[in-house]
């Protein structure tokens, strides 16, 4: 098994419903996302996927939440924009993204500060 990882950043602001402290309050943070796939065998010329290609598919989807306030975003009008619930929604639609390629999506891991990560992978 071939593990394959990339890590992408984005700035975004978000607010925490119903949390007792001072993260219920707008604020932002620079998170960093690593996206991690997974391969059974290589290509033809040894890879799993093209590090390329896996940053430009993170791309297209971390754009969507890049300089935005989260809980205005249709993903997270209900649900909270928790580490956790981004790194949900950020597998979700990289999986999507992902489909056509021979590798699979292993896990997606957000940082909203350096000590402190969420992971989600299924």
């Amino acid at each position: 098994m071939y593990e394959v990882a990339i890590e992408a950043t984005f700035s975004a602001a978000h607010s925490l419903r119903n949390y007792r402290g001072k993260c219920e309050e707008l604020h932002g943070h620079n998170w960093k996302v690593e996206v991690t796939v997974k391969s059974d065998d290589l290509d033809e010329i040894g890879m799993a996927i093209d590090f390329k290609i896996l940053k430009e598919r993170t791309g297209i989807v971390i754009e969507q939440l890049d300089h935005h306030h989260l809980n205005e975003l249709s993903p997270f009008k209900q649900l909270n924009p928790s580490s956790e619930n981004i790194a949900r929604y950020l597998f979700d639609q990289l999986k999507k993204e992902l489909r056509e390629e021979k590798v699979r999506l292993s896990r997606v891991t957000v940082w909203e500060s350096e000590g402190s990560k969420a992971m989600y992978y299924e």
